[in-house]
Formats: C-alpha cells, sequence, structure tokens
C-alpha cells in the first residue's frame, strides 16, 4: 500500500511531476497491500496457462493444413479429447500446488527486498533485471533437468512431463508436483538474486511462462519474433529433447542453446538436423530429376 493519499503527495515526496504509468500506478495500487499486488501473479499464469496456447490448440484441433507444414512431428496429433485431458490436470496441479505455493511465499519476497511503490524502475532497469533472471534460471534449470533425467528422478517424477513425445502448448506446465516444486526454483532465484519492483516481477513470470509454452508448442513459424533472440532454443530444439524420449541425454536448456552446447549435450540434437538437412536435399534433387 503506497503512503500517499493524492498523486500532489507523491508528487511532493518525489521532489517531480509523477509520470503517467506512475498516475496509472498510483491509481491503480495506492490502496491495495503489497499481499494483494503479489497474488496477481495467479491471475496472470492462469490467464496465461489458459488463453497463451489457444491459437496453436485450435490449429492442432482444426487441423489447418497451411500449417502442417510448420510442424515439427506431423506425423502425431493429439484429439481434442486429449489436449483437454492435458489442460484438465494442468489446471489441477495449478489450483493445488501452484496457487498455495504463491499465497505462502510473499514473506520470503518481501524479506528479500521487493517493493511496490514509487519511482517506478526505468525500462533499462527493468530489461537488465530480466535479462539476469532468465540467465540464472536457464543455467540452473538446465543442471536440474539433467538430474532429472537421473534414473530415479526420471522414473519417480519427470516421466510424467515426458508422457507427451510430441508436445502441445497446454502441456508446458503438464509435470508432476514435485517437478512443479524443483524447477521453480531456478524461477524464483534470480528475482531473489536482483530483486526489484513488483512490476518486474510480474513481467518476469509472465514472460518466463510464455517462453515455455512456446518451446512446447509443436510449431517452428518462420515469422516468430523469438528467432531474433540470440542463442534462443525455441520450440525446435525442446521438441527434440521430447521426441528422443525418457532417455534422452539432450538439449536440456529451458530457454537459451549455449549450455548444451558447451556440455555436449546438443550432439545429437546436431545430427538430428543434419541428417534431416540431407534428406531434404536429397528429396529436392530427385523432385529436380522427375521435373527435368
Amino acid at each position: 500500500m503506497l503512503p500517499y493519499n493524492t498523486l500532489a503527495e507523491a508528487e511532493v515526496a518525489l521532489g517531480r511531476p509523477l509520470t503517467c504509468l506512475e498516475s496509472l500506478w498510483i491509481g491503480y495500487s495506492a490502496d491495495k497491500s503489497d499481499y494483494f499486488l503479489f497474488c496477481h501473479n495467479i491471475l496472470f499464469l492462469f490467464l496465461i496457462f489458459t488463453v497463451v496456447p489457444l491459437p496453436y490448440i485450435l490449429i492442432d484441433v482444426l487441423g489447418l493444413k497451411g500449417f502442417d507444414k510448420y510442424k515439427i512431428q506431423p506425423g502425431v496429433r493429439l484429439s481434442a479429447r486429449q489436449i483437454l485431458s492435458c489442460y484438465k490436470d494442468v489446471m489441477k496441479m495449478f489450483f493445488l500446488v501452484v496457487v498455495p505455493l504463491q499465497l505462502v511465499s510473499y514473506p520470503t519476497f518481501k524479506m528479500i527486498g521487493f517493493r511496490t511503490g514509487l519511482p517506478l524502475p526505468s525500462i533499462w532497469e527493468i530489461l537488465s533485471q530480466l535479462l539476469v533472471c532468465f540467465l540464472i534460471e536457464d543455467y540452473s534449470n538446465y543442471w536440474l533437468h539433467r538430474w532429472l533425467h537421473q534414473g530415479w528422478g526420471y522414473e519417480k517424477i519427470h516421466r510424467v512431463h515426458h508422457e507427451f513425445t510430441a508436445p502441445v502448448a497446454f502441456a508446458a506446465p503438464y509435470a508432476h508436483w514435485a517437478e512443479v516444486l524443483i524447477l521453480g526454483i531456478p524461477t524464483f532465484l534470480g528475482p531473489a538474486i536482483v530483486p526489484g519492483h513488483m512490476i518486474t516481477l510480474w513481467l518476469w513470470v509472465a514472460l518466463r511462462q510464455i517462453e515455455a509454452l512456446d518451446t512446447h508448442k509443436g510449431y517452428e513459424l518462420p515469422w516468430s519474433l523469438t528467432r531474433l533472440i540470440p542463442f534462443y532454443g525455441g520450440a525446435e530444439h525442446h521438441d527434440y529433447h521430447h521426441f528422443v524420449g525418457g532417455k534422452s541425454q539432450s538439449n536440456f536448456a529451458s530457454v537459451f542453446t549455449y549450455c548444451d552446447f558447451l556440455y555436449g549435450t546438443d550432439k545429437g540434437y546436431r545430427y538430428h538436423k543434419k541428417l534431416l538437412s540431407k534428406m531434404k536435399e536429397n528429396a529436392q534433387r530427385v523432385t529436380q530429376k522427375k521435373q527435368d
């Protein structure tokens, strides 16, 4: 809750006029507790898990032919019943595990030093903190993910997530409850190291989950803006991890590809891509000879 009753009081405290965004922020958050603002993450996650995957789910369910050439595993297509069952399981896990975790974790974030007041963070502060969060999450998630592919970790926990050998967007958060907790550690490690404003935390939670949905969507779209991000793995990179299956020792990274390259866990993926490229070239030669 902000210690200002009016915009004028806030301007006096800051010693300058409020920006447009700061005026909007104080208008919305002035009479709301910090705990209430923190719990917005629950609403954001629900909307992201439900709404963001819908375009790709509709493409799958409707079988839109124009997108077949972009489907990474075109021979596998889930039924509407299977996709709905996946979403129901995700929502069950969301309300039984994610929501309670959010509700009880606020004191930790308060102790770390997250703030809700003015001034709002600059765009450069937000971007730099988001970059740090992505790098920390990516590196720590890589090692925890590799551990989950060892015997006990896979058989008892991670096997659930790999029920989808050709993932769909709804399947990104589809996992054993223990995996939700284990892989939640990297997600909140970055904000713990570089605490900032609540708005930055909202953006981080939202972007990280949108990225996870993107890597599980099952389509590699040539116009996707994520293709412009250096070292970004994307759907094709992670889809191979599911394609290989539970015994996979390849493509463990959650966001970027540098860990898999540095530690040699993308060799199978790179060989797979070369093989597909040669097959495509051979097919084109055959087609060309027929036309000639």
